[in-house]
């Protein structure tokens, strides 16, 4: 089982790296994708991943929220970390017009910006969209001839979105979200329709710690390590066997991801 969203560069892992790291592969995690979320962090995520080499890699991109950052400089920023062998996608970028940090014209420049050099580079791209579906459909369709692969990260969308998703050839990535009984219901009813080749997992660690897990952490603090109790929840609610599940999607990030 692989986990694809991992924010290791968050101050909540400052005191404890390595063993994060330790107790992902004690727990039987093939591998770790540490995000980047603006060039400063998708610098640290490079570094860490080097750390780590064969089990951590990492993307290179500005999240939504920091799309007010783009400049020429951050472009060729971004151009330079892809040049080594532990960045392996371009991203996390898309739209977020939930919490709206930057406005929806330089999110979508940002964006756009970041789909054409995923397309210049031959790198997946590694998505966010959150209540933005149509725009992020809009500027996303152009690229995709263009594009050697693409998964939504943290996919919490509607049955409608999720089609539209499917029927772009996205990847769909899940996490602990699916977990939470107030708000995951909805989407825990979606997951058989995801084909097994398209579907990835993962914690977004530190955040999305699973409601659900017995007893909980007393820190709420997520990491890679529980993504086994992830893998084991869905499985149930797809009907299949969790041992099968985490071979299949280790099996389709080192595919999305061209990893050994």
């Amino acid at each position: 089982m692989f986990d694809i969203g991992v924010n290791l560069t968050s101050t909540q892992f400052a005191k404890d790296r390595e063993q994060v790291v330790k107790r992902a592969r004690e727990a039987g995690v093939t591998g770790l994708l540490i995000t980047g979320t603006n060039a400063l962090e998708s610098q640290q995520a490079r570094q860490l991943a080097a750390l780590h080499a064969g089990y951590c890699w990492s993307t290179a991109g500005v999240h939504p929220h920091h799309a007010s950052e783009w400049s020429a400089e951050t472009a060729n920023t971004l151009r330079r970390l892809a040049e080594s062998e532990q960045v392996v996608a371009i991203g996390e970028c898309g739209l977020d017009f939930n919490r709206n940090l930057s406005a929806h014209d330089q999110q979508e420049y940002a964006f756009d910006a970041q789909l054409a050099l995923a397309a210049e580079l031959q790198l997946p791209v590694f998505l966010h969209c959150r209540e933005a579906h149509d725009r992020f459909v809009a500027v996303l369709e152009p690229w995709l001839p263009k594009l050697v692969g693409a998964v939504v990260h943290c996919f919490t969308g509607t049955r409608d979105e999720l089609q539209a998703c499917l029927a772009l050839g996205l990847s769909v990535g899940i996490t602990g979200w699916v977990c939470d009984e107030r708000r995951g219901m909805e989407l825990r009813e979606l997951l058989p329709l995801i084909p097994a080749e398209r579907l990835l997992l993962e914690t977004d660690a530190p955040y999305l710690l699973p409601r659900d897990m017995h007893p909980r952490p007393t820190s709420r603090r997520n990491e890679p390590c529980f993504l086994p109790h992830i893998v084991q929840q869905v499985a149930n609610w797809r009907g299949e066997e969790a041992e099968a599940l985490g071979a299949q999607v280790n099996l389709n990030a080192r595919q999305l991801f061209k990893l050994a």
